[in-house]
């Protein structure tokens, strides 16, 4: 078993025994997990009491080795209690330099709850942790070993210059409700206690980085990413040249983590909790990512259902209709035409008769091999991503594209029956499954 796959069972068991203890937080224990894999800060906005700070922490006891930070912040909050008291013999000698063993730039792993009740005297420093990994220690640069910070806030940041810039250092934003379902309720009362067990190792995150880097992202999803960029702008909607580039490489870390070497459209799916300023902007930009999606799955597949072809073939012939009947009903009524022309129409007919059968013939063997697909459809999602939650209602996607691959059909066999009055030679296909 390769270093990926061993990775993807540590991941699922992960997921598995968060999900055993967070309820109805599929998505976001998913999202988490990548955002730590890629390195990302994450972000959550919900009302006080749904758990955010137990999630963070039981997702860094999943890894061993790991070094964990918390604080809560208020606006009274002084640099000592977030970096670390100024060293005293240091400061002796004129030098400024804090001890930060056991603060917040020695961690590996680290929560802060209330992010945005920061003084201007805790900002700035936080901006370096969290975007570059160092922090300035006096007149030393010292790199953090920061691999994951989760914060947390009851509300956003009002307009602040400031605070803008900490909140465009988080790329997952992700709102967290209370839970709604009787189910999560009856389960709540029987949550497993204890710490959980080490799954993940600090090592695992080093491999899926280092595989990462190595990842490329094909030019129609750059092209994907730009025309949701001029989608969103078009609404009033802007992202930081930063977050784009971000999210980018959270695509190629899960591309890493699935074990290719080049990102798909099943790595963007995750995207829209990466858009958003304001939280109920989330559904127009879900809707301005979800139709960018489809039509980046469409151009995926052309590879197996190069449906576009087969819609230009049916199409040019269809142009060419009243041509071809014209040249059928001067045969029949014994119409006079020239030899040239003659030649010509006949020609034109053949290879429309040829074309027809074939396009139609290679059409109908490629929707028989997406119907035997679409048995098992939630399992081919899943291999292209893991990670993916609710696969059944992606399949849906690829059924909306079979279903344009036989309406291509149709109108193939409508044209060949109505220039030729007859059924294309051994073409048979059952519409009704």
């Amino acid at each position: 078993m390769n270093d990926t796959q061993t990775i993807q069972d540590k991941m699922e068991r992960a997921i598995s025994l968060l999900e055993a203890r967070f309820f109805e937080r599929e998505e976001l224990i998913r999202l988490l997990l990548l955002g730590l894999m890629a390195g990302e800060n994450a972000l959550l906005i919900g009302p006080p009491g749904t758990a955010k700070s137990q999630l963070a922490r039981a997702v860094s006891q999943l890894f061993g080795g790991g070094r964990w930070f918390d604080y809560l912040l208020t606006r009274f909050t002084t640099p000592d209690e977030m970096f670390g008291p100024v060293s005293l013999q240091q400061l002796k000698q004129d030098l400024y330099i804090r001890q930060t063993e056991g603060y917040l730039p020695s961690a590996d792993f680290a929560f802060l709850d209330e992010i945005f009740k920061a003084n201007s005297a805790i900002l700035n420093a936080l901006l370096s942790i969290l975007n570059e990994r160092i922090f300035f220690n006096g007149q030393e640069k010292q790199e953090v070993p920061l691999l994951f910070l989760m914060a947390a806030s009851n509300e956003l940041p009002e307009e602040n210059e400031q605070l803008a810039a900490l909140y465009d250092r988080f790329l997952i934003r992700y709102e967290v409700g209370y839970l709604k379902l009787m189910s999560s309720y009856e389960r709540m009362f029987q949550v497993p206690e204890g710490p959980l067990p080490e799954v993940l190792s600090l090592a695992d995150v080093r491999r899926i980085r280092e595989a990462a880097a190595k990842v490329t992202i094909p030019e129609s999803l750059i092209y994907m990413l730009y025309g949701v960029k001029n989608e969103m702008e078009a609404k009033e909607y802007s992202l930081s040249d930063r977050r784009w580039r971000k999210i980018g490489q959270l695509w190629k870390t899960s591309a890493a983590l699935n074990g290719r070497t080049e990102v798909n459209v099943w790595d963007t799916v995750f995207t829209p909790h990466m858009l958003w300023d304001l939280p109920e902007d989330y559904s127009t930009l879900q809707e301005i990512f979800q139709k960018s999606f489809q039509e980046a799955l469409k151009a995926e597949t052309e590879r197996e259902l190069p449906l576009k072809r087969y819609e230009q073939t049916a199409k040019h012939w269809l142009q060419k209709e009243d041509e071809l009947h014209a040249f059928q009903f001067k045969k029949e009524v014994g119409a006079r035409m020239s030899k040239e022309d003659l030649d010509k129409a006949r020609a034109n007919l053949e290879e429309c008769r040829t074309e027809l059968e074939e396009t139609a013939r290679e059409l109908r063997g490629k929707l028989v091999q997406w119907l035997q697909r679409e048995k098992d459809l939630p399992g081919f999602i899943h291999n292209r991503n893991f990670l993916l939650l609710h696969t059944a209602q992606y399949a849906v996607k690829y059924t909306h594209l079979r279903i344009q691959g036989e309406r291509t059909l149709q109108s193939l066999q409508g044209l060949y029956r109505t220039l030729f009055d007859r059924e294309i030679p051994g073409l048979q296909y059952d519409y009704t499954l």
